[in-house]
């Protein structure tokens, strides 16, 4: 199984200077709780932003174009197919954390979508892709997250399954 796990505001932005643009605990204990079931994938980019890495208690894969890059503690990979061909390997689940252009390279082989929708708007440079197939997925699960001193924005946890797999 291939999963994504995002957040994403009202404009679809998911970045900004390679950080998260807010700051909700919330999303990352949901973020956390998802993840922690398989194998995490991500972009160099998106593997340098992480303060601590690699990530704890997951596999972490970094699929980069650069073949002289180390990721001390994490996998790399170099092409989509290797990713996938290490999921088989260790027989988990992959799941797929950024950036926008690795939500581009496996749109077609993702089965469930794990989507943080916030409910505000933040200046961003790096977007969920805009023309994402959602329709061919549908929403088996919404749930509103909590609102409170430390998380500031409304934000709503959503669960998509492809249709007709």
């Amino acid at each position: 199984m291939i999963a994504y796990v995002w957040a994403e505001d009202e404009d679809k932005v998911i970045g900004r200077d390679g950080k998260l643009p807010w700051h909700l605990p919330a999303d990352m204990a949901f973020f956390k709780k998802v993840t922690l079931q398989g194998d995490i994938v991500m972009g160099r980019r998106t593997y340098e932003t992480i303060p601590k890495r690699p990530l704890p208690g997951r596999r972490n894969i970094v699929l980069t174009s650069n073949q002289d890059y180390e990721a001390p503690g994490a996998l790399v990979v170099h092409s989509k197919e290797d990713a996938l061909a290490l999921g088989k390997e260790y027989g988990d689940d992959l799941y797929i954390i950024g950036g926008a252009s690795l939500f581009k390279m496996f749109e077609e082989d993702v089965d469930i979508l794990y989507r943080t929708r916030i409910h505000a708007h933040f200046k961003g440079d790096t977007h969920f892709p805009q023309d994402f197939g959602y329709g061919k997925f549908e929403c088996i699960r919404s749930e509103a997250g909590p609102v409170d001193d430390k998380n500031k924005y409304a934000h709503t946890y959503e669960v998509w399954r492809r249709k007709n797999r």
